[in-house]
């Protein structure tokens, strides 16, 4: 039997759950009128999500979380933190396959969904204050906690971008 790298060499791809592929066509989303989706009732949160190391978990089995939380806590630049899309309760944390073509095992949160899809009230009172505001700094740890990463495949932490062409750049708020 091959190892997992020779099989990866040779371009072996693995199936995953999910996913969507709908037929080559419009004419079914052209007839029919736009449908809200329901929040489901179970949702697997890889931990790791973008390049880098995997945020510290900040949650265990059992707890209750609102919509908008931190899961994961980030202490390095190359970190960020996972957010519950929805509240309900965290009924696991174990591997679990992502959707990857290497079909490994990666930790994950499994978040059993209330249905009530309650936000944090730490998230709902906000600070308000304008970007002309806050310093650049600010606005980069801001980033940072929502957890915005690149869609370029990797996944690369949104404010490590912006401090790296920071000194690049001109501020005009100074």
């Amino acid at each position: 039997m091959s190892t997992l790298i020779q099989q990866i060499r040779h371009g072996s791809l693995w199936d995953f759950h999910g996913g969507v592929h709908p037929p080559e066509n419009k004419r079914q989303s052209t007839v029919n009128s736009i449908a809200r989706a329901d929040v489901p009732t179970e949702l697997i949160l890889p931990v790791k999500q973008h390049i880098g190391r995997p945020g510290d978990l900040t949650v265990k089995v059992g707890d209750k979380v609102q919509k908008g939380q931190e899961l994961t806590r980030f202490t390095a630049s190359f970190m960020l933190p996972l957010h519950a899309p929805t509240s309900g309760t965290i009924t696991a944390i174990e591997p679990r396959v992502t959707a990857h073509p290497s079909g490994l095992k990666e930790v994950s949160i499994v978040l059993q969904s209330d249905g009530e899809d309650r936000w944090d009230d730490s998230i709902a009172n906000a600070d308000e204050r304008t970007l002309s505001d806050l310093s650049s700094d600010e606005v980069i740890e801001i980033i940072r906690h929502a957890g915005i990463a690149g869609m370029g495949g990797a996944g690369f932490p949104t404010a490590r971008k912006i401090q790296s062409g920071l000194a690049k750049t001109e501020n005009p708020y100074r």
